[in-house]
Formats: C-alpha cells, sequence, structure tokens
C-alpha cells in the first residue's frame, strides 16, 4: 500500500472511512497498546469468520475472523497476541507459518492503508510480516498448489498467481469465486466456487469454464486430486470425483447458513456457518462434532 504522504489523499479517505465502518458502535477511547482495540468496548468475540486451519506443528485449530485469530481448545476461543486485525483469506502452509490477508483493527495507529495485501506469520499468529501488494489487493481465498500460490483478489475481480511464495503476482482470469481450491499435486488445476455452480481452469488461472451446475456452492476443497467436497449455502456437504454427478455426503446440524469450508486431509474437515459455530467431521463430511460456538451472536456480513 501506499504510504500517506501530508496531504489528504484519497488512500487516506478510504482508510479513514474503512476504520469508521468496522470501528462502528465503538467507543471513542484511547486503543490498547499494539492491539488497534478500543479498551473501553467490551471484546467482539470472534466476529464473522473467514477462514479454518490446524497447525501441523501441535494440532491446534486456529479460526481467523473479523477481530482476530483464535485458537480452539474445550470449546473456548482465545484471540492470538491480543491482535485485532480483520484477517482475511486466512490459510495454513506449514508448521507455525500462516499466509492471510485483510485489514487492519479500525484503531491501529500504524496502519497504513485499509489493505493489508499479503501477510505471513511464521509464529502461529503471534507477529505478522507484510510481504506484498500492501493498499492493492483484498484476498478473500489463498490456496497454494505445488510451487504456485493462488489468489482471488476481491478489489480487482480477479485470480493472482506467485510463483516465488506471495513475494510477486501475476494478474490472471476475472471469475466470480466465493472461494477457490487447488491441489499440492497439480499446480495448474484451480477450481473456483462462485455460487451459481463449479468453474476450472486447467491452465493456471488464466482461464475459467463452468465444469458443474451445482447451485448455491459457498466453498470448495480439492482434498484429492481430482475429488471434489464443498459446501452449499443451506449448509450440505457435496462431493464429486472427476466429471461425475454430485452426491450429498452430509449436512451442517443447526441448520446454519455455510461459510468456511477446510478440508486438513480427505476424512478430516473443517467448517463455519453464518453464525460463526466451528464444527468438525473425521468421516469425510457424514458427521460434525461442535468445536466452537460464540457467546454473542452473529456480526452482519
Amino acid at each position: 500500500m501506499t504510504r500517506i504522504p501530508r496531504r489528504r489523499p484519497r488512500s487516506l479517505i478510504m482508510l479513514a472511512a474503512v476504520g469508521l465502518l468496522l470501528a462502528a458502535g465503538c467507543s471513542a477511547t484511547e486503543p490498547t497498546a499494539d492491539t488497534g482495540r478500543d479498551s473501553a468496548a467490551p471484546d467482539p468475540g470472534t466476529g464473522h469468520l473467514h477462514g479454518l486451519g490446524v497447525d501441523p506443528a501441535d494440532g491446534t485449530i486456529y479460526a481467523a475472523g473479523h477481530h482476530g485469530v483464535f485458537r480452539l481448545h474445550s470449546g473456548t476461543a482465545t484471540r492470538v497476541a491480543d491482535r485485532y486485525q480483520d484477517t482475511m483469506g486466512f490459510t495454513i502452509t506449514g508448521p507455525s507459518t500462516f499466509l492471510a490477508s485483510g485489514h487492519p483493527a479500525p484503531a491501529d495507529p500504524d496502519a497504513r492503508s485499509p489493505h493489508l495485501g499479503l501477510i505471513r506469520s511464521t509464529d502461529a499468529g503471534r507477529t505478522w510480516q507484510t510481504l506484498s501488494v500492501e493498499g492493492e489487493a483484498d484476498f478473500h481465498s489463498l490456496v497454494q498448489a505445488g510451487d504456485v500460490l493462488y489468489g482471488f483478489d476481491s478489489l480487482s475481480g480477479r485470480v493472482w498467481a506467485s510463483t516465488d511464495t506471495g513475494r510477486s503476482w501475476d494478474r490472471r482470469a476475472k471469475v466470480a469465486a466465493l472461494d477457490l481450491a487447488s491441489h499440492p499435486g497439480s499446480a495448474t488445476t484451480v477450481w473456483a466456487a462462485t455460487g451459481t455452480g463449479l468453474e476450472r481452469s486447467t491452465d493456471g488461472g488464466h482461464t475459467f469454464r463452468p465444469v458443474s451446475s451445482a447451485r448455491g456452492l459457498v466453498a470448495v476443497e480439492e482434498p484429492a486430486p481430482g475429488s471434489l467436497v464443498a459446501l452449499a449455502a443451506d449448509g450440505r456437504v457435496l462431493t464429486v470425483r472427476g466429471d461425475g454427478p454430485w452426491a450429498q455426503l452430509g449436512r451442517l446440524p443447526e441448520g446454519g447458513q455455510a461459510a468456511v469450508l477446510t478440508a486438513v486431509t480427505a476424512q478430516r474437515l473443517l467448517a463455519a456457518d453464518s453464525t460463526d459455530t466451528v464444527y468438525e467431521s473425521v468421516d469425510g463430511g457424514r458427521t460434525w462434532m461442535l468445536r466452537h460456538r460464540p457467546a454473542t451472536g452473529p456480526e452482519p456480513h
């Protein structure tokens, strides 16, 4: 992102507007040290969840949301390092190594732009480093496919690709993606759930073609090459292999609208619904166990 000069450029006005929007309902007291949080406001909880994952370093489940990154344990969500940044596109790429995008905390005194670009943590979310495109990109989905990192940038509506771990990017096809999926063994195949169906690229995101009429898909994963698992908006868990028909595996409990899906393995899945409740399946999506229920109601998404 651009540095803020002395005059009041358009980027500064945008930053102020985003900060006011995210801070709506909070009092105007000083933020707590290094957190960007209003010290007088009640803890907002996780906020709308954007991503889930398991750290292979210790098996901890993490959830990324509107108000930070959280460790989930015994039904409790603990905010990492008291950081309140809006963490989008969250993905775990190795032991204690997280990638994300998103927005700074609304009262962060060090914020330089409303868009964080690509950020990385190598200490399980305690600290974050800006890798690239600060102020230029807002990745709502990030997936690793072999040596290629793909991201869907909500600002340009395009799939971006990087072959140097996110330090530089190539802008590729436009697609109305709600979620991207890929498999580590197939660096040129990318899937996009669009809400009205599924699209596939076999040329590294340069072009996409519709391959399925499955309606209402909001999240998709490829836990094995050519085998997909997806969430429909109504909470149905679906699967398809190759060009075969979709089959229903199960359904998220309690009827919440589906929001997030992560395949840790082909059998171990994590999901969150519109109430920001987190579930885990260990049988490929057929049955689900409660992992976290927020203490307060969900925020508007």
